[in-house]
């Protein structure tokens, strides 16, 4: 142990600097063990002097863990990059040896049935506290060394009694690959002389910045949907602790202060407790005094909100816990000049020291108030399930097993309960299936969690949202679902609760002496499937008309999309083939048929020119400055992640005509194309190119002509101005930004952009003020707006002209070439199923779109 300090301190030994502290500048001044290290002995230089790499804090973790009989090492996850991320549990000693039973006694708060037998007098509260989501919001997680020194190492009365009647989850970074990418970008750019400009080079990012994670997600927005791994190993361990508080530790703006919650209480989400806020306002008190103490400005209740359930501070809140955001004004490097003075590093770490100390403090005070609100807050809820007429959701999906399988995934993963559909149903309009639907109750502990996951409001108490206003997830998910009240809900519908989730194996129903092969474009991983066929040089065609093809023992139906491998001059021998299939087929989590004919039994036969011939997609997608890298990293995650696609990423100042000739589809996220060169794009265009651009790029190539579009004019929405009062400006320009609602769209079925839909309505994630006009031709526009759009989530009256009918989708050509304009985010998140398929068929079928088809796209 001694030789490992001595050699972290010899290789990591730094010059002293105007920014080093003595601890007590972050610290009380109190008695600390000295056989706990502290951060300074093993970094050999003091917190705030450079920014800590993910690697170095792990370091000290690891020592911590060796060294104090307080703390235990867990490593929760792997990030996309294998950094582990972990978490300490932090309580006494005695503590220590009874954690197993302490975590399951508490755990038995949040169950109705249990909760009332407990003994909460002695009972230690729980507290979650994390640092950095954000990985270019750093004082968070540079401060948690010495939070987690403190509770390791502290000898006063204040820190026995703490960690004596706590146990501390302490997740020092959230993000350990965005906070790696920023503490390289600022340590490699500073000065020994530090400078405040904001215009060095320090505190300018290149793009993506540090924000992220590897794929360039915001983790702080996927609390609920769990896409990313680094947030299902968090649901995990918050789920097995239900932690009492759980902190949120962040920065903003570097000229504004100091802020904690409570937010704004006109945007708390309905389903929250009023209790709840009244807790987060005694606990701001805490926070309060500790920044009075040191003199920082601060403020609440302005900027954030708790309405989306999908953000670290709010997510807790649907759970008998109380989430707290803490934004810290942010030094974007070393030093920064402000307008409110110099803006230091470990001034920055210092506030969120302080407001981690205050967070314990008021726990530990009000210790029983918090656990007793955790036992009222599921026994309340099971309460009100009870006397509720809404008893369940059914949820199912007749065509795509993987995707409805994904949606119940991400359900039980918030220690849901959801069972089997046990019997063929129907409620209102929709029949279910047993083996294609399954049944969430309502009358469960999670009964407000489940509530918030299917919210579908569309009138609020204030229309101006810090973050989404809508996120329903079965439309996100495209699914069918139905709420059953008393009068149709029944036990019976129950069948097993599910366990763990697991996909269709996939399998190749042929042997090598078949015709040809054929599967269907329905299910969520087709892409897969097609690309690892096109991949293996296997020629492979898709159907653009229905068929009932005749396979071993009867016939059977393929619909628009479907795959069809023809036997026939393939370069492989049959043997190869079918074992390239069965690849193909477990990759896709699908059925693949043998077909005995070419003569098919209705509809197109096997060798009609219907059956359009396929290439294997070359993608490249732009990405760099003026990019959203948000939607840019959705794009790569899925064809990389699900669709086992390899995507070429090139800055838009780099593409030329050589470079383009190497790939057949170029992908454009949404964001400002300044440095893109659009001649080299139009001949690359009309040399048979497929162009695809999501969003703000339309608007791109629609100034460039590029894309035969038209916007509708604002000014068609704006009537005569009304006299406002002045403070007003910023609430009412607000409210007009349609921040994130979800659009009924209607689908033209026989589209190839539409293949493997069933259904005509299709819920669209929708963000943006600006709408398209429909195209002249029908053909041109297979996805637009309903005469009544909005599904769910928040949108401005003034909408209600220009919404109706617009287009969400327009193909226009260019040469020989196609350009796909989606006019929304088709992969929102990750969450987003329900549209990602319209994306993979714009690469893989827009070349197969008919001339016919574009030509009424254009202006009118």
């Amino acid at each position: 142990m001694r030789l490992f300090i001595f050699l972290s301190f010899f290789f990591l030994l730094q010059k002293s600097s105007a920014q080093k502290q003595p601890l007590t500048y972050y610290l009380p001044d109190i008695k600390y063990d000295p056989a706990i290290p502290t951060p300074e002995q093993l970094f050999g230089f003091q917190i705030g002097e450079w920014h800590l790499s993910h690697d170095q804090l792990l370091s000290y973790y690891r020592l911590l863990d060796l060294a104090s009989e307080r703390v235990t090492l867990h490593e929760y996850a792997r990030s996309h990059e294998q950094r582990p991320l972990i978490y300490l549990t932090i309580t006494s000693g005695e503590n220590h040896l009874n954690l197993q039973s302490i975590q399951r006694e508490h755990a038995l708060l949040c169950d109705p049935a249990q909760s009332g037998k407990l003994d909460i007098s002695k009972m230690p509260v729980v507290i979650y506290q994390g640092f950095s989501i954000h990985g270019n919001e750093p004082s968070g997680a540079n401060a948690a060394p010495l939070v987690a020194y403190y509770l390791a190492a502290g000898q006063s009365d204040e820190v026995k009694n703490l960690v004596s009647n706590s146990v501390v989850i302490f997740d020092p970074a959230f993000n350990p690959d965005g906070l790696q990418r920023f503490s390289s970008w600022v340590n490699m750019h500073k000065n020994q002389h530090l400078t405040d400009d904001s215009a060095d080079r320090e505190y300018n990012e290149a793009w993506p910045g540090g924000r992220t994670n590897h794929y360039w997600f915001d983790l702080n927005r996927d609390w609920l949907p769990g896409q990313q791994p680094e947030s299902i190993g968090r649901i995990e361990t918050f789920q097995a602790w239900k932690p009492n508080i759980l902190t949120d530790h962040h920065e903003m703006g570097s000229h504004s202060t100091f802020f904690f919650m409570p937010g704004i209480q006109s945007r708390v989400n309905p389903l929250t407790p009023k209790m709840n806020q009244e807790l987060t306002f005694k606990i701001g008190e805490y926070h309060a005094a500790a920044l009075d103490e040191i003199g920082s400005l601060y403020y609440t209740e302005e900027s954030y909100d708790d309405f989306y359930y999908g953000k670290g501070s709010t997510f807790p809140d649907a759970q008998g816990c109380i989430g707290i955001l803490f934004e810290q004004a942010s030094s974007r490097g070393h030093l920064r000049k402000t307008e409110n003075g110099p803006l230091s590093f470990p001034f920055t770490i210092r506030n969120q020291v302080a407001t981690a100390l205050s967070t314990q403090k008021a726990a530990i005070a009000m210790r029983t108030e918090l656990l007793e609100y955790q036992r009222d807050f599921y026994k309340n809820a099971l309460e009100a399930a009870r006397r509720d007429g809404r008893k369940a959701f059914i949820v199912g999906e007749k065509y795509d097993r993987a995707r409805l399988l994904r949606f119940v995934e991400m359900v039980k993963r918030q220690d849901i309960q959801v069972f089997e559909l046990a019997a063929k149903t129907h409620i209102g309009l929709t029949g279910f299936e047993p083996g294609r639907a399954f049944v969430i109750p309502l009358e469960q502990p999670q009964r407000n969690l489940i509530l918030g996951m299917f919210q579908r409001d569309t009138a609020f108490t204030d229309s101006i949202f810090y973050d989404i206003s809508a996120w329903t997830m079965p439309l996100a998910f495209n699914l069918e679902y139905e709420l059953v009240s008393g009068k149709d809900f029944s036990k019976n519908l129950l069948g097993k609760a599910v366990g763990k989730v697991e996909l269709p194996t996939g399998n190749v129903l042929a042997d090598t002496t078949d015709y040809a092969f054929a599967f269907e474009w329905d299910e969520y991983y087709a892409p897969a499937a097609l690309f690892h066929i096109l991949k293996s040089g296997i020629r492979a065609k898709v159907a653009s008309k229905p068929f009932i093809g005749k396979i071993d023992g009867g016939q059977r139906s393929f619909n628009y999309g479907s795959i069809v491998i023809p036997t026939q001059n393939q370069n492989k021998p049959s043997a190869q083939l079918l074992g390239i299939l069965k690849e193909a087929a477990a990759l896709g989590h699908l059925d693949i048929y043998g077909l005995t004919s070419g003569l098919t039994a209705q509809g197109i036969d096997i060798g009609s020119n219907a059956m359009e011939p396929l290439s294997l997609p070359r993608v490249l997608l732009v990405v760099g400055e003026g990019i959203n890298p948000y939607d840019a990293g959705e794009v790569w995650h899925l064809l990389d992640t699900r669709y086992g696609m390899p995507v070429v990423k090139v800055q838009a100042d780099q593409l030329d005509g050589d470079l383009l000739n190497r790939f057949n589809v170029v992908v454009l996220p949404g964001g400002a194309y300044n440095q893109l060169g659009h001649d080299p794009l139009r001949n690359w265009l009309n040399a048979g190119g497929t162009l695809i651009a999501l969003e703000s790029a339309v608007k791109w190539l629609d100034g460039k002509s590029l894309a035969n579009v038209a916007y509708k004019k604002q000014n068609d929405i704006e009537g005569a101005a009304k006299q406002r009062p002045y403070d007003m400006a910023p609430l009412d320009n607000g409210a007009k930004e349609l921040t994130g609602a979800i659009f009924e769209g209607k689908l033209d079925l026989t589209h190839p952009l539409a293949y493997g839909y069933r259904r005509e309505v299709l819920p669209v994630f929708r963000s943006s003020n600006e709408f398209l006009e429909p195209a002249i031709s029908s053909y041109a526009m297979p996805l637009y707006y309903a005469g009544e759009p909005l599904l769910s989530g928040y949108m401005h009256k003034d909408f209600d002209k220009i919404a109706p009918g617009s287009a969400a989708i327009i193909v226009s050509g260019q040469g020989r070439g196609k350009v796909i304009c989606l006019a929304d985010n088709t992969n929102f998140r990750a969450f987003w199923y329900g549209t990602n398929k319209l994306l993979a068929n714009a690469i893989f079928f827009g070349k197969t779109i008919s001339s016919e088809a574009v030509e009424g796209s254009r202006k009118k």
